[in-house]
């Protein structure tokens, strides 16, 4: 979603603090103007755009949010958001390492659909000044604030945008320990949905999976070469088209050994993953196969850009005859050293 065309209709925000006892839930919608509208823009387009959203189903059966959203009526929003806020208080009183909360719920249009967004502002301390009005006069101290909310710039860790003709999701969200043990709580407990892939995660099972196969392959050496290549090969997917299915990227990492292939679409296939489209779209994700990053077993670290590492005339990787590799960085016209 982009920002600008996100149309803010309804907002209201309930805390969350497990330490109080109960939810403070809102009984009037929030008053907001321009600024406080676009922070919320801000957190929605993320959320939107992000690599590691879900999109996701609910259990019809089983979820409370679903049921509730099967009613919704804007002239009942602020019960509607007060009944999904004490859902999630009861899971978070329950579980003690969730943190401690604002809950914004914004109803927004966005081109022709109508959205409800869930986002959860997990507190941030931080440190502010406080005045204390003495007898002597004013005394200006430095307190430790615990309920900072996250700003435009900082990402979520749990949040939800809901279209409210078919009740599809798009999540977010982060472990934490319930019952002894790490849980995806948000959309686990509490909105109850099922969840595919996020880009990201699917990126990093290709990645791993091309390595896993390639070191089974290959000795040291050559393996070194061809981990190189077949990253140069997905940045080059993702630069020129945006993405690349799995079964595609496979025929041409693994081009010149079809066992290999077979091998890695094996490892493909217990994430249902073979025909798998990916298309990440967060410079954060794609950014590390924009340069090779290599460290030698001297201690040598050398970053190359993709570009200068496709020109062989920027840069040369030499197999020497006993096994060892050489780097040879060639036309350099200038070079400085930085402290």
């Amino acid at each position: 979603m982009i920002k600008e065309n996100i149309r803010i209709r309804k907002a209201i925000v309930h805390i969350m603090d497990p330490t109080i006892g109960m939810p403070v839930l809102s009984d009037t919608e929030l008053e907001y103007g321009s600024e406080f509208a676009d922070f919320m823009k801000e957190h929605i387009a993320k959320i939107s755009s992000g690599d590691d959203t879900k999109e996701s189903r609910f259990y019809q059966e089983e979820s409370e949010v679903y049921h509730i959203l099967e009613q919704y009526a804007d002239d009942s929003f602020v019960d509607i958001s007060k009944d999904i806020a004490t859902l999630l208080y009861e899971i978070m009183k329950s579980n003690i390492d969730i943190p401690a909360a604002d809950l914004i719920i914004v109803r927004f249009q966005y081109e022709d659909e109508e959205y409800l967004a869930l986002l959860k502002m997990n507190y941030k301390p931080f440190y502010t000044h406080r005045t204390m009005t003495l007898e002597e006069g004013n005394s200006n101290e430095i307190i430790r604030h615990k309920s900072i909310l996250p700003s435009e710039s900082q990402r979520l860790t749990e949040a939800a945008i809901i279209r409210l003709d078919d009740l599809a999701v798009w999540a977010i969200e982060k472990k934490y320990e319930v019952n002894g043990e790490k849980t995806n709580y948000f959309s686990f407990l509490f909105l109850k949905c099922s969840s595919h892939l996020s880009h990201k995660s699917k990126l990093s099972i290709v990645s791993k999976a091309v390595e896993s196969v390639q070191k089974e392959a290959y000795d040291e050496s050559e393996r070194f070469v061809k981990q190189m290549e077949a990253k140069s090969i997905i940045q080059e997917e993702i630069a020129e088209n945006g993405g690349f299915t799995v079964e595609a990227i496979a025929e041409k990492i693994f081009v010149e050994k079809p066992e290999l292939k077979v091998a890695f679409q094996d490892k493909m296939e217990k994430y249902d993953m073979v025909k798998e489209e990916i298309q990440p779209q967060s410079e954060n994700t794609v950014r590390k196969y924009q340069s090779q990053h290599l460290y030698t077993d001297t201690g040598i670290e050398i970053k190359i850009p993709m570009e200068q590492y496709k020109n062989p005339k920027s840069v040369e990787f030499i197999t020497n005859p006993n096994g060892t590799v050489s780097v040879l960085i060639k036309n350099i016209e200038h070079l400085e050293a930085k402290l």
